[in-house]
């Protein structure tokens, strides 16, 4: 026998199912990821807190788990919905099922939704508010609930997922450069990228100040990735816009965004979001087409830099637009042209393309060379 399961928007759209995780409760922003594969990636990356996350792909499970794909410590999704949910895995990594994973970790999952009618009708209305429910299968009681769950705009969920005390990321000693590392939800292959191009990675709590990480004496400062609305972590903001310019800045995904706002910028709230493998992305510089991992709800507003004759200008001086999304003409790159600073939107870690935009972390390595050269 399976228990039953139900999946309620704030809008008044249900979906019912069957649980295969977690018996219970939980609410969440409901988002789809286009992804085919990386299903324990996407439950592990601490971006994903506050959201229920629908795979779009039709089969989920049918590889298992294992020890070696986990992105951080666990997972901070919400919840998990999937059309199919497969009960044989085989794979000769694999260390136990998905099932078993759900419920050692508490998350509840609904498997037998029609995810595609799911991901049109969010494509559609945007983003929303939802609850994955085992216990009520009253709808009327279950959207009530849902009004009592915040808004993800303007709430600071990086406090949830950040790390209490630092630790120091190097498994082969002997790296030529420090980096410091923001934890605002950083994934563990970020962190193996900074190590193959020979970094030391200090990586701290979201909250360490500005003097705390000048006082490491840093190559170089990173701005990691994490969950929710830029503007929810004001804190962040303000440390960023006190170390433009005193050390080379590299930021991802969240990173990128409060790079943005520390430069004096503007971000806002997508409809329904970036999340998945296979979104290309331009490289203005190269023209060149890199196909790109993502996973976000927030982006920069272009328009929100000075344009002066043409050229565009942020608080700290010039800057200019480096990749654009081919989707819909988004920010996904910018870069300081008078201080070694420059982000993506993207996660050139993840290895979309496979290998399209590791050049990033290169980037930052010249940079860090440049800055160093340029102080002696």
């Amino acid at each position: 026998m399976r228990n039953k399961a139900i999946l309620a928007l704030e809008d008044g759209t249900i979906f019912k199912g069957y649980s295969v995780g977690a018996e219970g409760e939980t609410f969440g922003e409901v988002v789809f990821n286009t992804s085919m594969t990386g299903y324990q990636e996407i439950l592990t990356d601490p971006s994903y807190a506050g959201q229920i996350v629908t795979m779009t792909y039709p089969l989920i499970g049918n590889y298992g788990v294992n020890s070696q794909d986990y992105e951080s410590r666990g997972p901070f999704l919400e919840g998990f919905v999937v059309r199919e949910y497969s009960r044989f895995f085989s794979s000769w990594r694999a260390k136990g099922s998905l099932e078993d994973f759900l419920k050692n970790f508490g998350i509840v999952c609904i498997e037998g939704v029609d995810t595609r009618a799911l991901t049109k009708h969010i494509r559609s209305a945007g983003a929303m508010r939802g609850v994955i429910s085992t216990n009520d299968q009253n709808v009327d009681s279950l959207v009530e609930k849902i009004n009592y769950f915040p808004s993800l705009v303007g709430r600071d969920l990086v406090k949830e997922v950040t790390i209490d005390d630092s630790y120091t990321w190097e498994t082969k000693p002997g790296a030529k450069y420090r980096v410091v590392a923001f934890d605002f939800g950083i994934k563990r292959n970020i962190l193996k990228c900074l190590e193959s191009v020979n970094c030391k990675v200090e990586v701290v709590p979201a909250s360490t100040s500005a003097d705390d990480i000048l006082a490491l004496d840093p190559h170089g400062i990173f701005l990691s990735n994490g969950p929710g609305d830029p503007k929810g972590v004001s804190y962040a903001i303000q440390t960023v816009r006190n170390l433009i310019g005193k050390k080379p800045i590299f930021g991802i995904c969240l990173g990128h965004q409060l790079l943005a706002l520390a430069l004096g910028a503007d971000t806002y709230k997508l409809k329904f979001g970036h999340r998945g493998a296979n979104h290309p992305v331009k490289n203005l510089a190269s023209d060149k087409i890199e196909i790109t991992s993502q996973n976000h709800g927030f982006a920069v507003n272009g328009n929100s830099f000075k344009d002066k004759k043409g050229k565009i200008f942020s608080d700290f001086g010039e800057i200019e637009i480096t990749h654009i999304n081919l989707n819909d003409d988004t920010v996904e790159g910018l870069r300081c042209l008078e201080l070694p600073a420059f982000s993506v939107q993207y996660h050139p870690e993840a290895s979309p393309g496979p290998h399209d935009s590791k050049y990033l972390f290169k980037d930052f390595v010249n940079m860090m060379e440049e800055f160093t050269e340029g102080k002696k």
